[in-house]
């Protein structure tokens, strides 16, 4: 059997970083955890490892909890940092209000997320001051709870460290814990140039959902508590929610790669130069309009419509119609080769021509 039928080759996806698939070293990873025998749920010396090694990259004790996708970890997250009547303060475009089809609500036993606007994707601070202390107090509203945010956002673009500090010193001042959804983590960090440990808990983050699935991992997510607070009851959590793995190992295995000789950043340095050659190209190209300079590895862009039906009709995949007429979201992966983006270059050519 031919299992590449069906496939869409990387030069004609630019859908989403998920539709790639796995850096080599992950999958040899995933080889090696197989021989032998270890123990179940966690208590194998793969898991260990990787508690440890993520202590080491955020500069820290922390606890870890993987899980097998970006949902779930949002969702636990969220679940241990607010209570039912909670309100969660996230962007109106962010994945949890959007994409996750109410699992955060469901999660966290009812808790309400409260959209709070701000240009570019990014949390206003001054719409998060009012939405931090809206009705606090009053039985009758869900109470302002968590923060949480983006990064990188659901446009692309990237929170500066500044950024980060001010929203987490209004939540902080408010009484809310902050959560940031880091499903495209390492794409921000190298964009800062920055390390783990200043984008996350000293800038004030509670807990990080750990992104590794758009980045060149198969199965794997990981929850990483900089407080021991939420981390205890996420410990009852992740089993209650079905998310603590029989063979955990093989969750930890792609960690275990995904961090070694800094594979994550590597993938996620390639990803992001990929979108700058791209977002470089179409700003070359008649009749298309780039809306931002990508920060991360999103872009979005204008295309005329005739445009998008030829590169639909040549196999080409994005998204389309939800962000305005004519505008397309184009996602790069560690994948892509140059030589992917100036073929899908050149088909945008002919089509506008």
């Amino acid at each position: 059997m031919d299992i590449t039928a069906g496939s869409i080759p990387s030069s004609h996806a630019f859908m989403s970083d998920n539709m790639a698939g796995a850096s080599p070293e992950i999958v040899q990873a995933v080889v090696d955890a197989a021989a032998g025998q270890a123990l179940p749920y966690g208590d194998d010396p793969f898991t260990e490892r990787i508690r440890r090694r993520l202590s080491d990259v955020f500069e820290r004790d922390t606890t870890v909890f993987l899980v097998s996708t970006g949902t779930a970890a949002n969702a636990l997250s969220l679940a241990a940092l607010t209570r039912p009547w909670g309100g969660v303060l996230a962007h109106p475009h962010s994945h949890i209000n959007n994409s996750e089809c109410g699992a955060p609500e469901f999660f966290t036993d009812g808790a309400k997320i409260v959209p709070v606007p701000g240009d570019d994707c990014k949390i206003d601070p001054e719409a998060l001051e009012r939405a931090a202390r809206h009705r606090a107090g009053d039985v009758s509203s869900v109470q302002p709870s968590v923060l949480s945010i983006s990064q990188a956002t659901e446009s692309g673009s990237v929170y500066d460290l500044d950024e980060i500090r001010r929203l987490t010193a209004v939540a902080r001042d408010a009484g809310l814990r902050v959560h940031m959804d880091g499903a495209r983590f390492a794409n921000a960090l190298v964009h800062l140039g920055a390390t783990p440990a200043e984008m996350t808990w000293k800038a004030g983050i509670d807990v990080l959902s750990f992104g590794a699935t758009k980045n060149g991992g198969m199965t794997a997510e990981a929850i990483v508590a900089f407080d021991p607070e939420p981390a205890a009851e996420l410990t009852f959590r992740t089993k209650r929610a079905g998310q603590l793995a029989s063979k955990m190992r093989f969750h930890a295995a792609q960690f275990d790669a995904y961090l070694t000789d800094g594979l994550w950043l590597r993938n996620a340095r390639h990803a992001n130069t990929m979108a700058t050659r791209l977002g470089d190209g179409l700003k070359a190209v008649p009749g298309t309009g780039l809306l931002a300079t990508p920060q991360a590895n999103i872009l979005f862009c204008r295309l005329p419509q005739p445009a998008v039906e030829g590169l639909l009709a040549e196999g080409y995949s994005f998204y389309r119609g939800r962000w305005g007429e004519g505008v397309v979201r184009l996602v790069t992966a560690f994948s892509h080769t140059p030589d992917d983006i100036d073929r899908f270059l050149d088909a945008i050519r002919r089509h506008t021509d």
